[in-house]
């Protein structure tokens, strides 16, 4: 008997436990779909505030293009801004400091009150080993998601760098457990005309960007979730 009560006692056990799973399971889902059925939303709903943005640099031409998308940008709208560029990127954060030292000189405003400069971590450096690039992309995650509650953007601007991938990540866990809002642009390059980078890949197909834009028409035939807004540059 004492047998017997055991096994129904650990049957009922183990039914309760895979029952709440699942309900887990279920509720992190119905939270997901809330998110991306939300998302593009946000900022029309706190028109006349400035947002907090996060402008996430890349080498070479995906600063050129960023930075030639800031100077459009209404500046008192998104504001602060917080650059991020890959620790072994020594010219994008210069870049954009010279663009700030610019506003700067214009408006009479301090550089420190409407623009912070920061580095992350890169997941793999080119040419590193597979084997190692799981260390460094652990230290990488860690290094985004410590920038992600310190800054707690708005607003993220991207447009292709690999390192855009864990602060979207983040950002996009953050939405799911209602701990910050973050909604997410990503600007496709103007070198992409047929297919979409890695990164914009990955934020189209796992529902991540708010919105994603694209420079050409055919692009956005392929894509039919992205925007296409025309030749930025």
């Amino acid at each position: 008997m004492e047998n017997g009560n055991g096994c129904c006692f650990s049957s009922v056990s183990s039914i309760a436990t895979l029952s709440s799973v699942a309900v887990v399971v279920i509720l992190i889902l119905i939270r997901v779909l809330h998110v991306i059925y939300c998302s593009g939303r946000p900022l029309s709903k706190r028109a006349s505030k400035p947002v907090s943005t996060l402008i996430i640099l890349g080498s070479g031409g995906h600063t050129a293009e960023m930075l030639n998308l800031l100077a459009v940008l209404q500046k008192d709208r998104f504001n602060p801004r917080y650059y991020i560029a890959a620790a072994t990127d020594n010219m994008s954060l210069q870049k954009a400091m010279m663009l700030e030292n610019s506003l700067a000189s214009e408006s009479g405003i301090k550089v420190a009150d409407t623009a912070q400069f920061m580095k992350i971590y890169r997941s793999r450096e080119v040419g590193q080993s597979y084997i190692t690039s799981v260390w460094t992309t652990l230290i990488a995650t860690v290094h985004a998601l410590w920038l992600m509650i310190k800054i707690r953007p708005e607003v993220i601007l991207c447009n292709g760098p690999g390192t855009c991938i864990p602060l979207c990540v983040i950002a996009f866990i953050f939405k799911v457990l209602g701990i910050r809002w973050s909604s997410i642009f990503y600007v496709e390059s103007i070198a992409r005309v047929r297919r979409l980078s890695l990164s914009g890949l990955l934020l189209y197909k796992l529902w991540m960007a708010d919105q994603l834009f694209v420079q050409w028409p055919q692009l956005q035939q392929q894509y039919p979730r992205a925007t296409y807004v025309g030749r930025l540059m």
